[in-house]
């Protein structure tokens, strides 16, 4: 994450922030996969309508998180701009389990969840932001 993206995240979440707490890692996200699958099939069916003029490739609106020592927030992230738009959810960090690591070739992932719950939430981090999933994998302890 570039200085300008983790300024505008840090000042998103310092009114959010408790007496003491810090913001450990902040990255760049996203929650939900796009698969290759139905990538290709909007990809072939918006080229057909266009008549091969444009082909349009869905993707994931990326999400930005910050994990301080007791939480875990994440925010919509601007698509054009590289601002915070809306606070999506917070996480309290106490109890929370992770998956193990599913490495690819652009991205990976973990999913954690909270042990008892019924939700869940998938993590995918893009092939630049492998140090800061090291530092969220290494806050949360693998689930058995």
């Amino acid at each position: 994450m570039n200085g300008k993206r983790r300024r505008l995240l840090l000042a998103a979440v310092a009114p959010l922030l408790e007496p003491g707490e810090q913001v450990e890692v902040t990255s760049v996200v996203n929650l939900s996969s796009v698969s290759v699958r139905r990538t290709a099939a909007f990809a072939a069916a918006s080229a057909l309508m266009s008549a091969g003029a444009m082909a349009v490739v869905p993707t994931p609106t990326p999400m930005y998180l910050a994990m301080t020592d007791r939480r875990i927030f994440i925010f919509r992230a601007s698509p054009t701009f590289a601002r915070p738009e809306e606070h999506l959810m917070t996480i309290p960090r106490a109890g929370l389990v992770r998956s193990k690591i599913r490495e690819r070739v652009l991205n990976s992932s973990f999913v954690i969840s909270a042990p008892g719950s019924e939700n869940s939430l998938k993590i995918t981090f893009p092939l630049l932001g492998r140090k800061e999933r090291d530092a969220v994998a290494a806050a949360l302890p693998v689930a058995d």
